[in-house]
């Protein structure tokens, strides 16, 4: 989606401000690809079939990118778009055209990307272990899923530390014999999980107050105080520790023990 972006940017930019995210709006895809399938190389044509019949092509466009409702601000927006004359315009029509194909590919490659979502999260459920990962405030089922993707299952790991440690999330010391750096993640393990750890924070911090008490305190204290992406790294390693340990002993996450407010510390449950 970054060459559609570059393609806009360059003969006919307008539309990139009618949404803050345009490339991750519905309403902005399902209302370019009408105008790119509409507009013959000259957008302004779109203009003479007026606002409610465009709003309504949109409407019938908006199911096939995976909406329901649309943005009347952002349909608005690519609406008055259409005046827009800043851009090289030699290069507007082969630019829409390229465009209409990169939309088409990105349509098909989001339908794909949601049915093996829903494979992976139908799988989960399958084998119980959906409910149980969703007891951790902010995760979904589908955050769990691409992290045991990448995990296999956590009854093969020893400790919650050893699943960080397979992240490479583990803190590692910086020194020689003549000098000594900041601690950092070791990297060590696998990229994928950390990736699948560290997407999963971004939403779990949301909700979860534990780790956001976690993240302030991280942030806020007066010594070696952590950046924000080194507080949410930490948060990372956190939530795969809460992740293998409501998987092995087979109990729903309790935000007491996981804030340290409570020593009660269930035991893994035998393989199956």
């Amino acid at each position: 989606m970054q060459q559609a972006g570059d393609l806009l940017g360059c003969c006919w930019p307008a539309p990139l401000a009618a949404a803050r995210r345009p490339l991750e709006s519905v309403s902005w895809l399902a209302g370019m690809a009408v105008i790119t399938s509409r507009c013959c190389g000259d957008p302004r044509r779109l203009q003479k079939m007026g606002y409610e019949k465009f709003l309504a092509a949109v409407r019938r466009e908006l199911p096939r990118w995976g909406g329901k409702i649309v943005r009347h601000s952002v349909v608005r927006g690519l609406w008055d778009a259409l005046g827009g004359t800043a851009g090289v315009a030699a290069q507007r029509p082969g630019a829409l055209e390229r465009l209409q194909l990169l939309l088409e590919d990105w349509r098909e490659l989001r339908m794909r990307l949601a049915a093996t979502e829903n494979r992976m999260v139908t799988v989960l459920e399958n084998l119980g272990l959906a409910e149980l990962a969703a007891s951790i405030d902010g995760v979904s089922p589908l955050s769990a899923a691409v992290i045991l993707a990448e995990t296999g299952d956590p009854r093969r790991f020893s400790s919650a530390r050893a699943v960080v440690k397979h992240a490479g999330l583990n803190p590692q010391e910086h020194e020689s014999a003549t000098m000594r750096g900041p601690a950092r993640i070791s990297r060590r393990g696998r990229p994928g999980l950390r990736a699948a750890a560290w997407r999963a924070v971004w939403g779990a911090l949301r909700h979860n107050t534990v780790l956001q008490a976690k993240h302030a305190r991280l942030t806020g204290r007066d010594a070696n105080r952590l950046a924000d992406g080194q507080a949410r790294t930490a948060c990372a390693a956190a939530l795969l520790r809460w992740l293998w340990a409501v998987l092995t002993t087979g109990r729903a996450w309790d935000a007491r023990i996981a804030a340290g407010q409570s020593t009660d510390r269930p035991v893994m449950a035998a393989a199956a």
